[in-house]
């Protein structure tokens, strides 16, 4: 067994680590800033600290990490890990600023691998070129969306057209208005085969029909960094029916195929996040001064911070397990240690955060520090592709399968 990455990967996150102390870090500020005045004039496009930073990124060549194509950086899932670590530790910056931000690379890797000659150039290019965002519409209000068989939204066949109706929310980007494409899951044949019934079309940000009707708030936070969550309508949007998605029936196994490196991407960015909210706690420990010694002498807080210490290497073993699964034997066959870790990082990660909470005080709970944010975005994580109890009973039910 080797615990040790490639000198490819060291070289790369060596080249990362300096781009982030020498631009990211130091722009942390300034992206704060402009958060708030884009809330204060309601405006969702990317701050201009991040489209800065992102041409500087892409200049140096530090763009596309995501992608194991000629088109990316030619990564596998074992190399990319330490990279995406790196990103989450600026979670609100520095995915966009090397491209690698979701759910861009979702989409980009659906276009990549179910896309027509066409779809490629019309949407995957500008993508990967980061002229362009796009969001993805599965989740609906009506329904429980976990289950994605229960998607109820209209994709009916008229002609050389296809016609759609229904609602989405909690679209994520869908309220920047550099979001031009939107790949949107819905039913083509309600009378098909369970599995069967979904598929997936591309539909254009200014398409008629189409209605961005509201951004939707993350406790309290308006995630403007992210071009937001929006709760959509579709009436009667007519789109071509060249858009479709691989073929009918198809949205499904789509989904699928879509959603299994999204979730060990979201793993990897999280154990960032924990990182450097050790990193916090323990330099506030020792900052702070309460009943005459520092904070990081009480043995409550020594408990915490060894706790975070033992998880944090426990979460990236299985994560860079699952990893090297993904790259030796299939997605497939990594199934189980996907499910496992996207069950065990966002509660893991929540409990370091609260933890990182408590040893800063009330201004762990202030807009002063980050700490409050993360927790809000990791809370959701327990929902995003796939809730906590959803993924336990398939691993369960898959144990229990051995043994009958």
């Amino acid at each position: 067994m080797q615990f040790g990455h490639d000198e490819k990967t060291l070289d790369l996150v060596a080249k990362v680590e300096a781009f982030m102390d020498a631009e990211v870090y130091p722009a942390e500020g300034i992206l704060k800033q402009q958060i708030e005045e884009n809330v204060a004039n309601d405006r969702w496009t990317f701050p201009p600290i991040v489209m800065e930073l992102r041409a500087k990124a892409k200049a140096q060549g530090l763009w596309n990490f995501f992608d194991p194509s000629e088109n990316g950086a030619g990564l596998t899932n074992l190399q990319y890990a330490p990279i995406a670590e790196i990103t989450g530790r600026s979670i609100q910056m520095a995915p966009a600023v090397f491209n690698c931000a979701a759910p861009d690379t979702g989409n980009m890797e659906v276009l990549s691998m179910f896309g027509t000659d066409e779809q490629k150039k019309r949407w995957l290019e500008p993508l990967l070129a980061g002229d362009i965002r796009s969001a993805f519409a599965m989740t609906e209000p009506q329904v429980a969306s976990s289950d994605a068989t229960n998607i109820e939204l209209s994709i009916v066949r008229d002609g050389d057209d296809y016609v759609i109706n229904g609602r989405k929310w909690w679209i994520t980007g869908a309220m920047n208005p550099d979001c031009k494409i939107f790949i949107v899951m819905g039913k083509t044949d309600p009378d098909a085969d369970r599995h069967r019934q979904q598929s997936m079309i591309l539909v254009e940000r200014d398409t008629p029909g189409l209605e961005i009707i509201r951004g939707m708030h993350v406790f309290g936070y308006h995630d403007r960094d992210h071009g937001g969550h929006a709760e959509m309508r579709f009436t009667d949007v007519r789109v071509p029916a060249s858009n479709l998605i691989a073929g009918e029936g198809e949205g499904f196994a789509i989904a699928q195929a879509r959603l299994g490196p999204g979730r060990i991407h979201h793993c990897m960015r999280s154990l960032g996040i924990a990182e450097r909210a050790v990193e916090m706690m323990s330099r506030r420990a020792l900052e702070r001064v309460a009943f005459g010694k520092p904070i990081a002498d009480q043995g409550v807080v020594r408990d915490w911070i060894a706790e975070s210490r033992v998880k944090i290497e426990q979460l990236r073993l299985l994560t860079l397990k699952a990893a090297w699964l993904m790259d030796t034997a299939g997605n497939k066959a990594a199934h189980t240690e996907i499910q496992a870790i996207k069950i065990a990082t966002p509660q893991t990660v929540e409990w370091i955060l609260d933890k990182a909470i408590q040893v800063h005080g009330a201004g762990g709970l202030s807009q002063d520090f980050p700490l409050a944010e993360w927790f809000a975005g990791m809370r959701t994580l327990r929902f995003a592709d796939g809730p906590d109890e959803v993924h336990k009973n398939a691993l369960a039910r898959a144990e229990i399968k051995k043994y009958k």
